[in-house]
């Protein structure tokens, strides 16, 4: 009888190791294919069990979170929510995240290993950190009235700071309000259904997901190029350009918006916009030399993130010389976004010094701490400094007596670009209206802000479409609303944006 109750002992204790090793093999060594699981919704319980981490912009929180008592407890909520959209895009317990809500996922969702002290034991225990905050660089004031500026109108606005890469302003409208995507029922699979089948796509992110021909604006890079490049020496001087111009090798005459561009100078050819003179001006400077500015200023990068990805902006370098003619004007195939074309003014204005544009600041736990910031930029010499001093100064000439008198802001020097856009089969397309610029208040040493500014605004009469008349005035807003701020500080009204580094008191929304 001993005999078989030490067996029957023996054959339940290798029963129990079974048992054990089978869990270890579960728990440890395929518990990353049970959580990747379709059919486990554990992962998606405890992602929405827990107010998600906020969004802040000027120290204020734009998203939140609210408690649906449903298994899926926490749904995002959005403050101005097609302000901010092209921003944070959105979180939806259906349709994923996206732009700052997917690339900051991690913080956001306490799921960053920086979040906890002991990321082991999360594991282990199968828990999670509280969500983290994201702190943009964004400036309410200008995002509002860049928002403002573009009304019911088609287009993008971008904004950055000329000296560090801060954005200070990304929108794009027509919008959409993120918090009706945000839950899993009925409501939410027909918001989505709505917006895809909309024809005006609110949620193309057009300010850094969409590209446009910038026309005249690209004139910025194209005189940049001939400077650097020692074609043009003299401001003054004639450029020996006909007008019309003949592009080579072809028998197509290229013609001008305005009088008087026959054989005009670069200060009068820039000041007026005279196309004939920058498509010679681009021939002569070369495929080579526009190539390698064009790409200083950050052409042809596939690599830009500000965290989430930006559409490449292109600048063809396989072109003949009749193609580079059109593209040294914008055209061709010479694209670009809103974004990119901030910066290519942002470097003007930073003395010929390129840097990254950036959206985050830094990133903190729920309580303040400082989980990492945005640190130094990648810096690089889009011109020389001599060309970016005469750059500044054509620039200036077009607010003062040129095409964009009505970016002029009083107290302030103020340069910039227009530029009509051509699009369309044989270029029947409203033209898009751009305009890009820079800002200098008075009491500064340096320009602190850069603006691009598109129109598309398909119901437009095509021969009242103009950078002056429709982008230059947003362009003008979305400045005079960060110089005012800077005057504030100099004057010592006001004080700093509260910060969560301070700490904030309740709980999440």
């Amino acid at each position: 009888m001993t005999r078989h109750v030490r067996h029957a002992a023996v054959f339940c204790a290798l029963l129990l190791l079974a048992l054990l090793v089978n869990a270890t093999r579960v728990q440890v060594f395929e518990s990353r294919s049970y959580d990747d699981n379709p059919a486990n919704r554990r992962g998606v319980i405890a992602r929405y069990g827990q107010p998600r981490g906020d969004i802040l912009v000027g120290g204020r929180p734009v998203t939140g979170s609210a408690d649906t008592r449903e298994q899926l407890r926490y749904e995002r909520t959005y403050a101005h929510g097609p302000l901010y959209a092209p921003v944070t895009g959105f979180s939806s317990q259906e349709y994923g995240t996206t732009l700052l809500e997917h690339a900051e996922d991690g913080v956001l969702s306490g799921t960053d290993p920086m979040l906890s002290p002991f990321p082991l034991w999360n594991d282990l225990a199968r828990t999670r950190s509280a969500g983290g905050d994201v702190v943009t660089t964004l400036d309410p004031a200008a995002q509002q009235a860049a928002y403002a500026g573009l009304g019911a109108r088609k287009g993008a606005v971008a904004a950055v700071e000329p000296a560090t890469g801060r954005i200070l302003a990304l929108v794009s409208t027509p919008s959409y309000d993120p918090a009706v995507l945000s839950g899993n029922g009925a409501a939410a699979k027909e918001a989505w259904a709505r917006l895809n089948g909309d024809r005006e796509k609110p949620m193309l992110n057009r300010a850094v997901r969409q590209t446009y021909p910038p026309g005249s604006t690209f004139k910025v890079v194209t005189a940049a190029a001939a400077l650097d490049a020692g074609v043009i020496t003299d401001l003054d001087a004639p450029t020996d350009s006909p007008a019309p111009y003949t592009l080579p090798g072809t028998t197509t005459s290229l013609g001008n918006e305005s009088d008087g561009c026959a054989d005009a100078s670069l200060r009068e050819a820039f000041q007026w916009s005279c196309n004939t003179v920058f498509a010679k001006l681009g021939v002569d400077t070369g495929v080579a030399d526009m190539a390698a500015t064009a790409q200083a200023f950050g052409f042809n990068d596939t690599g830009v993130r500000i965290p989430f990805s930006v559409a490449e902006s292109t600048f063809d370098t396989t072109v003949d010389r009749a193609q580079l003619a059109l593209s040294s004007i914008g055209q061709f195939n010479t694209r670009a976004t809103p974004l990119q074309m901030a910066a290519v003014s942002a470097a003007v204005a930073n003395g010929g010094q390129w840097r990254t544009p950036y959206l985050v600041e830094r990133t903190t736990t729920g309580d303040g701490d400082v989980l990492g910031r945005a640190g130094g930029r990648p810096v690089r010499q889009a011109m020389r400094p001599l060309t970016a001093l005469r750059m500044r100064e054509l620039m200036r000439d077009v607010v003062e007596e040129g095409t964009g008198t009505n970016a002029a802001i009083r107290g302030a020097v103020v340069g910039g670009k227009t530029g009509t856009a051509q699009h369309g089969v044989d270029n029947t397309g409203t033209p898009y209206a751009w305009f890009v610029s820079w800002a200098q208040a008075e009491g500064d040493y340096e320009p602190t802000v850069a603006v691009a500014v598109v129109v598309e605004d398909a119901a437009a009469d095509r021969g009242r479409v103009s950078g002056n008349g429709v982008a230059a005035p947003i362009a003008r807003a979305v400045m005079e609303a960060v110089l005012k701020k800077g005057d504030g500080k100099r004057k010592g009204r006001g004080g700093p944006a509260r910060t969560p580094d301070a700490g904030r008191p309740g709980t999440r929304r």
